[in-house]
């Protein structure tokens, strides 16, 4: 494997901060960096929200409407799988505009096919869903970049931000909704949002400030997918999606149906889950600087085994629902600590992610659905026994981790080395 070794510190001067005003260009960044990932939560949800109102308008059985939908995922993970190549030759400033772009446009076609053409709405969901894909792996890409400047972990909090960018689009859509306002009014205006907003952002990025010179010669990015440590760190994320993703797709129904709760205590329960989640994003970040990525990741999954386990085995309602915050909080810094780790070579952060990325969110889509079939046999609440052994499997992944949380800002104190800091194949643009 060349480069160097992934959960390894960063030596590379790449990212090296010019002088004078690097705080500053550090703030800028993170700043464009949080507005992608809130941007991204909002596109998504914004579409999310108005399905019900589809499925009305187009007259769609609950096996069409199924159908349907599958077009976003499969964009999205046919896209996860190319993103590494795209943004490693276009940098992630252009990559983000670009996707946003193609979101608008995506966002648009299925507010426009909602009026009565379903080719046309899938056709929507199938660009949607190729541009989420690139939008992901080069945001994580830029936000990996920010953290290492910076000096400090931060990336989990950029993860937070995408839910608050799920929460504010699904509050808009559901005032739309309430107003009757037209769903394709209402996505062409967030189209056009997301696409002025976005790729003006991105000016912010670091990639903009890198110096010309001689580009680092790029490697073919599916050779990231046969580096063992790449693909452990996409282990640990898989079961951490896992967990997440069945988390989302069933928690409500089987606290309705394992522990008999009110419809109301179980949807309560999942959005316990989701808050635990984005609590345990916003303050990890202090966690892993003073104890590292390694024992953070170890004590996450034993945090969400035992949440798992208290509240599939718990004989009571009460201790079920707090197994539920432990396990929204053991959750919570899975996805983000595998991205940092896949990014911590700025030369082959492009592919990495992408290779991590394509594992997290086949688990995080595929992974529960599959655990349908055997809810079918001994019940959805039993059923969350394979995410428990799931996790289980990713804790054994997580030495692939750095031990040491101190980290320091690229450039700072480091020697230069004597190839000449500039626009390489992850964050030139």
């Amino acid at each position: 494997m060349t480069g160097t070794p992934l959960g390894a510190p960063d030596r590379s001067p790449a990212l090296a901060a010019p002088a004078g005003d690097g705080r500053a260009q550090v703030r800028a960044a993170t700043a464009a960096v949080y507005l992608a990932f809130v941007g991204s939560g909002f596109a998504f949800a914004t579409w999310a929200a108005r399905i019900p109102s589809v499925k009305n308008q187009l007259q769609l059985s609950p096996q069409q409407l199924g159908l349907l939908l599958l077009a976003l995922p499969i964009g999205s993970v046919m896209s996860v799988l190319a993103a590494g190549t795209v943004v490693a030759r276009i940098g992630p400033r252009r990559a983000v505009a670009v996707a946003g772009l193609a979101s608008a446009a995506g966002l648009c076609l299925a507010g426009i096919g909602a009026q009565g053409a379903v080719t046309v709405t899938a056709a929507g969901l199938a660009l949607l869903g190729l541009s989420t894909g690139i939008w992901d792996v080069a945001m994580n890409v830029e936000a990996a970049a920010v953290e290492q400047r910076a000096g400090t972990s931060m990336m989990s909090r950029f993860h937070a931000s995408l839910s608050a960018g799920t929460v504010l689009g699904a509050g808009l859509a559901a005032a739309c909704a309430a107003l009757h306002i037209p769903v394709v009014a209402h996505l062409a205006f967030v189209a056009v949002l997301v696409a002025v907003a976005l790729p003006l952002s991105t000016r912010g990025y670091l990639a903009t400030d890198t110096r010309p010179s001689a580009s680092r010669p790029t490697r073919n990015a599916l050779r990231a997918w046969a580096e063992p440590r790449t693909l452990a760190v996409g282990v640990f994320v898989l079961s951490m999606a896992f967990s997440e993703g069945t988390g989302n797709d069933w928690l409500a129904s089987a606290m309705i149906e394992g522990h008999h709760t009110s419809v109301a205590a179980g949807s309560l329960s999942f959005a316990m889950f989701v808050a635990a989640m984005t609590l345990g994003r916003w303050f990890g970040p202090p966690l892993v600087n003073r104890h590292g990525p390694r024992l953070v990741t170890r004590a996450s999954a034993v945090l969400a085994m035992s949440g798992l386990a208290i509240t599939i085995f718990s004989p009571h309602q009460a201790f079920a629902l707090v197994g539920v915050i432990i396990w929204g909080l053991g959750t919570a810094m899975g996805f983000p600590l595998g991205i940092s780790a896949a990014a911590d070579d700025p030369t082959h952060a492009a592919s990495r992610v992408s290779v991590v990325s394509s594992i997290g969110y086949t688990a995080f889509l595929a992974g529960p659905p599959l655990l349908g079939f055997l809810a079918n046999h001994i019940g959805i609440l039993r059923s969350l026994s394979v995410t428990l052994g799931v996790v289980t499997v990713g804790l054994l992944f997580t030495a692939s981790f750095q031990a040491d949380g101190r980290r320091r800002p690229q450039g700072a104190g480091t020697t230069a080395s004597a190839e000449p800091a500039g626009a390489d194949a992850t964050t030139g643009n």
